[in-house]
Formats: structure tokens, sequence, C-alpha cells
């Protein structure tokens, strides 16, 4: 499994004293855009750590340890931000959506489908359950009513109403 996890992007600067501003759906953003947690940039992974975070017209604002200057930050601009999965503080019971990927779905007894990827929408998250047709299965309490992380299951109550 690999250590390192999407986290948002660097969409761009904000201001003139080094603050970036980041576009992010994580689902535990607050437990991450803290100071002094590392954040790793880019394909090489490069490791910063944060200095201040704040929320901006839906986005995050932050701005790493020893950067005052926008100039010193620019080289970031357009990169992904990642974290590492052994630094994050996760409760018992606790998963990343990512986790789910691999999961099998079912309505009762009857088997809808595997899920095999998942998207983010401004609204929530939709897992993509792949089945004898594909559908969309939001991860709202309506259509889930349980996620059985040890038996690799989530159950839906009226989640055959989506497959069209």
């Amino acid at each position: 499994m690999n250590d390192f996890i999407l986290v948002g992007k660097i969409i761009n600067t904000f201001g003139i004293k080094g603050e970036l501003k980041i576009s992010s759906m994580f689902e535990y953003k607050e437990r991450i855009f803290k100071e002094d947690f590392p954040i790793y940039i880019g394909i090489n992974k490069v490791k910063e750590l944060i200095s201040t975070h704040r929320f901006h017209k839906n986005h995050d604002l932050i701005l790493f340890k020893g950067y005052s200057n926008i100039n010193e930050v620019l080289k970031y601009k357009g990169e992904n931000i990642y974290i590492k999965r052994s630094e994050l503080p996760l409760r018992e019971n606790e998963y990343l959506y990512q986790d789910l990927i691999g999961f099998k779905v079912y309505e009762q007894d009857e088997y809808l489908g595997i899920i095999t990827d998942y998207e983010e929408n401004n609204q929530n998250i939709l897992f993509k359950v792949s089945g004898t047709k594909t559908f969309y299965l939001p991860n709202i309490d309506v259509y889930i009513q349980e996620i059985n992380l040890l038996e690799k299951k989530i159950i839906t109550h009226n989640g055959k109403q989506l497959i069209i």
C-alpha cells in the first residue's frame, strides 16, 4: 500500500506573504491542516511543515514554515499535495474513502456490485459501483446503512433505486 495520500492541489498563491490556496475535499482536513503537520508536495514529495491554516471562500489557505514571501512559494503553484498515511491520526473504525475501493455492495442479501472508484462533488462523495450495471452511490445515510470494514462490504438502503 502506498504510504502517500493525495489530499489536494495548490491552485494559486494568496496575497504577498507566501500563503497558498489549496483545493481539497479531504475528509479529515481539520487533522492535517494545522501547525507543524508535514505536507509533501509534487512528484518528488518535497516535505514542508505547515505554519498556519485558515479557510477562505471554499478554499484552504496554508503558509509553510520558513516562508514569508510570494516569490518563495511560486514554485509550488499547480502541484498536488500529499500526506503520509502513517502520519494521519485515524481513530478505530475510521477510514479514508479510497480505502473503500474493492468493497462489495449489498442491498439486504442481494449483491449489487463492487466499489471501483469515488468522486467528489460540491455536495458529497459518490462511490462508483460496478456490477451488472454501473451506478453511483452517494455517501449519505439515505443510501448507506452500514460500512463493515472487517468484511469489506457496504449495506445499502434504497441503493437499488439508483440503478438505471
